[in-house]
């Protein structure tokens, strides 16, 4: 049930255009040539790379592995794998950043998951983490689809840096989408967003969170956008290209 209810938020996601190239600014100026994907679902953040850069999108979803495959079949710069990220195996080859969206939180043991993430970057990658922020922001909605915790920016980095990562940046994002979730999903006691809610958003406020957002930083949001490399003396530790 909770992996159904996750796919069915995926394929009401995918609508929000603007929300998707929001993600995209935001993440997308912290990510090196070869991108590897830790849960990329129906592969939204992949299929908006341009070509001069190479994904490999991965997920542990079955269904969402065959939509990733049909998706991108015949693409030349998107590769997709069944990947457990708490058993992550041979990828083949170190990647400049690992990137994961809305992920870590469904992930009980976060910070082996996180280790794992570093094995796979070259000395100088990068781990991209968008996680659901702030634990009052928890409601039926995030137990639903697993999440197993909301980040706060101290929680958050703790898993990081116990990772043996050493944050870049981090900061909340989307002030207005989370006192948008407060009422649309924790006080009105719903499993899901409503999709006409979700079409509201995404044609109005998203446009006026980057104008804002892009301007200043707010103390409080929806989300966490962390950045986090290896320290200076633990570089050589990762793969090698």
């Amino acid at each position: 049930m909770v992996e159904r209810l996750h796919t069915h938020g995926l394929e009401e996601l995918s609508s929000a255009v603007r929300y998707r190239e929001y993600l995209l600014e935001l993440i997308s100026p912290h990510c090196g040539r070869r991108i590897l994907e830790v849960g990329a679902g129906l592969g939204d953040f992949a299929v908006q790379i341009d070509g001069g850069r190479t994904v490999i999108a991965t997920d542990t979803d079955t269904e969402c592995v065959e939509t990733l495959r049909q998706r991108f079949d015949g693409s030349p710069n998107v590769d997709v794998q069944y990947l457990d990220i708490l058993n992550p195996g041979e990828v083949g080859v170190a990647v400049d950043s690992v990137v994961a969206i809305n992920v870590l939180e469904h992930i009980e043991d976060d910070v082996t998951a996180l280790k794992n993430m570093g094995q796979l970057l070259s000395p100088q990658g990068r781990v991209v983490l968008f996680v659901p922020a702030y634990p009052a922001l928890y409601g039926p909605f995030d137990k639903a689809v697993g999440h197993v915790r909301r980040y706060t920016p101290r929680t958050l980095r703790e898993s990081v840096e116990k990772a043996g990562l050493a944050v870049q940046e981090l900061r909340p994002v989307n002030f207005i989408g989370g006192i948008g979730w407060w009422f649309a999903v924790r006080l009105a006691k719903g499993t899901r967003p409503r999709p006409s809610l979700i079409k509201i958003y995404d044609r109005v406020l998203v446009p006026i969170v980057r104008f804002i957002e892009r301007r200043f930083r707010p103390p409080f949001g929806q989300s966490l956008l962390c950045v986090a490399g290896f320290p200076p003396t633990a570089s050589t530790g990762a793969l090698e290209r």
